[in-house]
């Protein structure tokens, strides 16, 4: 899965919310009901089933119906794409770091 920049945008949208990050924490334990997703929460049901579709939409969890029980897992792969682009920041700003260490310690030796 190569996530695209609207995608990206998606998944760092939805981890702005602190509600929703809980939910996928929680998540994170396994495949659960939504019923059990929203207990938590001091918010209504239709606050938390557009909570859920904000994470759906951002391919972060994925919905099977059983019944009348909708049941949610978390799909990392989204997670993964995000996480590979911070690295490729990370490696970027610690080179640039690395570079201005250098740079100042050899204006230091020329001051001295």
């Amino acid at each position: 899965m190569v996530i695209g920049k609207s995608q990206l945008d998606s998944v760092f949208g939805a981890l702005s919310d602190p509600i929703r990050r809980g939910i996928l924490e929680r998540l994170s334990a396994g495949e659960t009901k939504v019923g059990a997703l929203a207990a938590p929460y001091d918010v209504s049901q239709p606050a938390i089933s557009k909570h859920l579709r904000v994470l759906e939409k951002a391919g972060l969890i994925q919905r099977t119906r059983r019944g009348r029980e909708h049941h949610i897992k978390v799909d990392p792969r989204p997670i993964e794409e995000a996480r590979s682009w911070i690295a490729t920041y990370v490696r970027f700003w610690h080179h640039q770091f690395e570079a201005v260490d250098i740079y100042l310690k050899e204006q230091e030796k020329t001051q001295k």
